[in-house]
């Protein structure tokens, strides 16, 4: 079955940086566009960041571009995002997901979901 696994969560003060991980099984991960979501407490699920099955081509939110990075390494099983000058803003469980339809920038076209990762940036 598929199974994402998120980690690299914590705590960071404003201006920091971490560095998310997600570890894919169950299903061929090279032949899947994957993303990164986020949900804020009383706030919908939103879109971060997306990146094609080859990694080539890559997706931002307009709020993270230029200090997030999403790579993916497939002989690994594994994604990335790299999150730098973090702000308050950026607070919130960040999830891995395997998409059903591309280009996938939205919640609904993800099937698959890890269980989060929670993200705290202190002001």
């Amino acid at each position: 079955q598929v199974q994402l696994v998120e980690s690299g969560g914590g705590l960071v003060q404003a201006g920091g940086s971490l560095r998310l991980s997600c570890a894919a099984s169950g299903f061929t991960f090279s032949s899947y566009a994957m993303g990164w979501l986020r949900q804020a407490p009383g706030k919908e699920r939103e879109f971060v960041a997306a990146i094609m099955n080859t990694g080539t081509l890559k997706y931002y939110t307009n709020s993270v571009k230029g200090r997030f990075t999403i790579s993916r390494d497939n002989a690994k099983n594994m994604m990335y995002l790299q999150m730098n000058s973090l702000k308050p803003d950026d607070t919130a469980v960040y999830y891995c997901a395997k998409s059903r339809s591309v280009p996938p920038m939205r919640a609904g076209d993800y099937d698959y979901w890890g269980q989060g990762t929670q993200v705290t940036v202190s002001s």
